[in-house]
């Protein structure tokens, strides 16, 4: 039996989730497909692929198995770097001969001269490919001694057993110890003189600032006392200028007039907003030095006001030269390490009295440091409730392996939760290293991005979308990753890892994985080094970068991430096409394009497209080309976008994303048409001009589950042109509708049409601007599987909403912005299931009491009201405070402004 079969049938009989080589499983993919679709392309090296396939299928069942024995052997390290090697020669010969074989085919007849040519390439494939599977043989021959009785001696306690884990969702305000800390904190920020004050809260990186501060920042009297509260995030690469620019975002939305601004008059600018405003309270998030505090300082007005600023640094000195009498943040005690280690392995479950002696002395081991002990128990998570399970962590966690000393020597620490990840998470832990420190990552854009790099390889009935999620959900369970912002419905909006995880993920993918490679300009040699890596992220000097020409056909993803919008010179589209033309991943979408070159139509490799603009009007056609592409995200200051691409016939696209009204092409006759194809991929199609809301188009997409359509949504919902909303109807699995009407006003007499035109299976509902009356509840209450309602900037018009008859029964969420309600009278049996109840509306003069009585409310937010709404809403906190058992959860209720009339809950 050869070594390699061996170790498959070692991995069948041992079912171990350890890492595999993403490469190898995404060749192994993308090979599977290119004989099933692209038979007449790849006509004369189908054979040499087909057994390419079969030798990479038993390089990927050792790659499975080979981590069982452990990452720092050094003939496991050497065959594994031997096998990439390989598997990326293999990978680019069969990417360029498709490219090869697709512009030849597009030819046409003018390809009848190039036959000769054509037919000597294919030959030169051929003979590459048998070249690559002769050299994995010799890997086989040469290379692989020694390793089955490495894998016969390793050790079958590091077995993970056989049982399935659903860890619960942990949250992340659940956090011990910081009551104390935080009154303190609190306290200093609150009294003091009208002078602008800082309160540096210092500590070792894992001890818990920003945690502590982020509790700050939402505490009721916090919110209650400074109307403006921002959010800053400093970090040891902070530029001044984006501070600024960013304080100017979050009040006025643009930056777009600022650009030019030299950084002093940004300051002023950024002083002039902060003067106009109430009382201020900034945080300053991970100062590294006091130069930053020094620069920053000067765009803070100093009045006598009484505003604040809060700043977390792991630097004393930084702190005591901020304020004379920082904060210092103390450790935990034995007992509140216990208590966090607890909660967070069991989630909040008590721990089984077998485990708890093991328990206490792993806690213990963590000298009081929260990051340490919410990492290790994303470790245990990850293993068995048994004894010998916890006496192994026990024993690994020694006296010495956390260091107060050497705070940044935390890689053991984190490579324990690591190693017990299954393989196919690893990848998408430390893909979070290609974003910058810091970085807000949206959710949808991480899932879809792991999607198109080939991470998520999964065939079960479950949507690959959703798999992901499922991966990122064990991801923050296990305590690795960090979730900021959360939907209405709760789902993962934002996230992030922890500044000591990041740096775990950036030099475990930079260095043994070769995951990605960070381009930091430096010349010359920074342009070289790109040209033996497969993915490159660049977080700022973009354009720098590109000017120069790099090149690099191993490239497979190129990721931007400049933290604003950069205008760029006509030929960077060309530039990066030509430098890049295997690329799988797109993402520009930080800088802005100016135009198309005709490079950017062959990279038909391309599976994520995501860029900017503010002059293009058109999509071309040929766009429609890049048939395997996934994701298609364009963001564009144009009123509308016509796509000319026939993107209904890109057969793997599964999600269109604009921020416009995206304009679809239409058959004048689609009976006379060739072009018949139906999508069965696309999911999200949004947002799409009403007018292309035709049988022609949504018939194309059966299996589309969100559609968002923005522009003069009269059309859908006039009696003439009911025809489209019937063109909805038919959409079986559509889930999630938004309705964005654009240049109508109050005088608009716009009515919903009856229940059953929408779709029968639609959960989520959004409506903007629609300036519909409030009896057109009547036909949402129909709607039987609405869970979600969202009506925002006037959605409906009218003072008054009365709910008499029967109401929403499978309602979770409800969101109501911007609408000139006064008076709503509701009761709890209107909305027996409602979770989260979101009101922004500054004339309503009452929560209707009636809400109380809801079992299944936990979450009212209540913004820009009435200081009557609000007093009525804390009523409401108070009756269901009084109703609240043992087993039912907390009720929130959260108001900004705070009102003024009422005691702030504490």
């Amino acid at each position: 039996m050869s070594i390699i079969l061996f170790f498959s049938k070692k991995l069948i009989e041992k079912k171990e989730n350890n890492m595999v080589d993403v490469g190898v499983e995404f060749l192994l993919e993308n090979l599977k497909q290119l004989v099933l679709d692209n038979v007449e392309l790849i006509g004369g090296v189908k054979d040499e692929i087909e057994n390419l396939r079969d030798d990479l299928s038993e390089f990927n069942a050792f790659l499975k198995q080979a981590a069982m024995v452990g990452s720092e052997n050094p003939v496991l390290k050497e065959l594994v770097r031997s096998i990439r090697k390989v598997v990326n020669r293999a990978e680019d010969a069969v990417d360029k001969f498709v490219i090869e074989a697709k512009v030849h085919k597009d030819k046409g007849f003018k390809g009848f001269f190039d036959k000769p040519g054509h037919y000597r390439r294919v030959r030169d494939a051929a003979v590459e490919i048998k070249g690559i599977r002769d050299k994995m043989r010799e890997i086989r021959q040469n290379k692989a001694h020694g390793l089955q009785a490495l894998l016969q001696d390793h050790d079958d306690s590091n077995s993970r057993g056989g049982e399935e884990r659903q860890p619960p969702v942990v949250e992340e305000d659940d956090v011990v110890g910081f009551d104390d800390e935080a009154q303190t904190v609190i306290d200093r920020l609150l009294e003091g003189s009208g002078d602008l004050e800082v309160i540096p809260v210092v500590g070792m990186p894992g001890l818990g600032k920003t945690t502590l501060a982020t509790k700050i920042f939402k505490h009721p009297k916090i919110e209650y006392e400074f109307f403006t509260r921002l959010w800053l995030y400093v970090s040891q690469s902070y530029k001044t200028r984006e501070l600024y620019l960013n304080i100017i975002s979050k009040f006025t939305g643009n930056t777009k007039h600022c650009r030019d601004m030299s950084e002093m008059d940004l300051a002023l600018k950024v002083q002039e907003i902060l003067e106009e405003g109430g009382k201020y309270l900034i945080v300053l998030d991970d100062v590294w030095s006091t130069d930053a505090w020094d620069r920053i300082k000067i765009a803070f007005p100093k009045n006598d006001k009484g505003n604040r600023v809060l700043l977390t640094t792991r630097d004393h000195r930084v702190a005591r030269h901020c304020n004379r009498s920082p904060h210092d943040l103390k450790f935990l005690t034995d007992e509140e390490s216990w208590i966090l280690l607890e909660k967070r392995a069991f989630h909040k479950a008590k721990c089984l009295p077998e485990l708890e002696t093991n328990g206490k002395s792993i806690a213990r081991k963590c000298k009081g440091l929260p990051l340490a002990i919410v990492v290790i128990a994303g470790a245990l998570i990850g293993k068995s409730k048994t004894i010998k399970e916890w006496e192994q962590v026990d024993q690994s966690v020694g006296e010495h392996f956390i260091n107060r000393d050497q705070p940044n020597n935390c890689n053991k620490l984190v490579r324990m939760s690591y190693d017990v990840l299954p393989y196919d998470w690893k990848a998408c832990f430390l893909y979070f290293g290609t974003f910058p420190r810091g970085y807000l990552i949206p959710a949808r854009k991480l899932i879809r991005l792991w999607i198109a790099e080939g991470f998520i390889q999964y065939r079960g009935n479950l949507s690959l979308e959703c798999k992901a999620e499922e991966y990122l959900n064990e991801l923050v369970n296990r305590n690795l990753v960090m979730v900021m912002q959360r939907t209405l419905d709760g789902q993962i909006k934002t996230c992030r890892v922890h500044d000591m995880l990041y740096e775990f993920c950036w030099q475990e993918a930079t260095t043994e994985e070769n995951l990605f490679h960070e381009v930091k300009f430096g010349g010359e040699q920074s342009v070289r080094e790109v040209s033996t890596h497969r993915r490159l992220c660049i977080h700022s000097s973009v354009v720098e970068f590109i000017s120069k020409k790099p090149s690099g056909e191993h490239v497979r993803s190129f990721l931007c991430f400049s933290p604003e919008k950069i205008d760029t010179p006509p030929t960077v589209s060309a530039n990066i096409s030509k430098a890049f033309p295997l690329l799988r991943v797109f993402d520009t979408e930080s800088i802005k394009i100016n135009r198309f070159c005709k490079e950017f139509f062959q990279l038909y490799h391309l599976r994520y497209i995501a860029f900017s603009f503010d002059s293009i009007k058109v999509i071309p056609k040929h766009v429609g080309e890049l048939w395997n592409v996934q994701t298609l995200i364009v963001n564009t200051q144009q009123i509308n976008l016509d796509i000319q691409a026939d993107i209904l016939n890109m057969p793997w696209l599964r999600h269109l994303h604009t921020n416009t009204s995206a304009k679809l092409p239409a058959l004048a006759n689609p009976k006379t048409s060739k072009t018949t194809l139906v999508n069965q991929s696309l999911q999200t199609l949004s947002t799409i001009a009403p007018e292309s809301c035709t049988e022609y188009v949504l018939s194309r997409a059966p299996n589309l589950k969100k559609l968002g359509i923005r522009g003069k949504i009269a059309k859908l919902m006039e009696p003439s042109q009911s025809v489209l909303l019937n063109n909805v109807k038919r959409l079986q699995f559509l889930e999630n509708l938004k309705l964005i009407n654009v240049g109508q006003t109050d005088q608009t007499q716009l009515r919903l049409p009856p229940a059953s035109i929408f779709p029968t299976k639609l959960r989520k509902l959004t409506l903007l601007d629609t300036w519909l009356e409030w009896d057109d509840m009547s036909v949402l209450k129909q709607l039987e599987n609405l869970q979600v309602l969202k009506l925002k900037d006037n959605a409906f018009k009218g003072e008054h909403w009365e709910l008499n008859d029967a109401g929403f029964p499978f309602l979770q969420v409800l969101c109501i912005e911007r609408a000139n309600l006064v008076s709503w009278n509701a009761s709890g049996d209107h909305f027996p299931r409602l979770k989260h109840l979101h009101i922004s509306c500054d004339k309503l003069e009452k929560i209707p009491i009636g809400l109380a009585d809801i079992r299944s409310l936990q979450v009212m937010d209540l913004r820009n009201s009435t200081k009557s709404a609000a007093k009525s809403a804390r009523e409401i906190q108070a009756k269901k405070n009084k109703l609240q058992t043992a087993k039912s959860q907390k009720f929130e209720l959260s108001v900004f402004p705070p009102d003024s009339d009422v005691q702030t809950a504490s």
